[in-house]
């Protein structure tokens, strides 16, 4: 059980790590921050846009975060914002500008070029095993985390 433990938590933690030095060694070289990176790429993937909110969601960034990257992103040209029907800035949905999608077509030929390389050797049945796993894992400990934080 302990062994199941180690290798569950080192790994997880090994790949984020690695994940976290290609997101910036890699994206040094567009001039972004790995933060910049996913809600570029997830703008990229909706566009219709997406809110804060979602952005937050999507990212897995808290609410303050999200803000300081897209008041970065707007700075720097990559992101625009729609009006609202409030008028609320945070409400509104966030698109990318002509040269945000122009960084996002390049960021994501980068991304596939990476999960291409990350998933050699492994095929195309035990990727979808893999995924379905670590999702029912991320449930499970959904589900400790509520009961941990529901206890005196």
């Amino acid at each position: 059980m302990i062994n199941r433990f180690e290798m569950l938590t080192t790994g997880i933690a090994q790949i984020q790590k690695k994940i976290q030095k290609i997101r910036r060694l890699k994206m040094n070289s567009f001039g972004l921050k790995g933060a910049h990176v996913m809600c570029i790429y997830y703008l990229h993937q909706n566009p219709e846009g997406l809110t804060a909110a979602d952005l937050s969601r999507k990212c897995v960034e808290d609410k303050a975060a999200i803000s300081r990257i897209l008041s970065e992103l707007e700075k720097n040209h990559f992101i625009y914002y729609e009006e609202s029907s409030l008028g609320k800035k945070y409400r509104a949905k966030v698109k990318l500008t002509l040269e945000g999608e122009a960084y996002a077509r390049r960021i994501s030929k980068v991304i596939l070029k990476i999960t291409e390389r990350s998933s050699q050797g492994i095929s195309e049945e035990e990727r979808k095993i893999f995924y379905r796993v670590l999702s029912i894992i991320s449930e499970n400990l959904d589900h400790v985390c509520q009961e941990l934080e529901s206890e005196p």
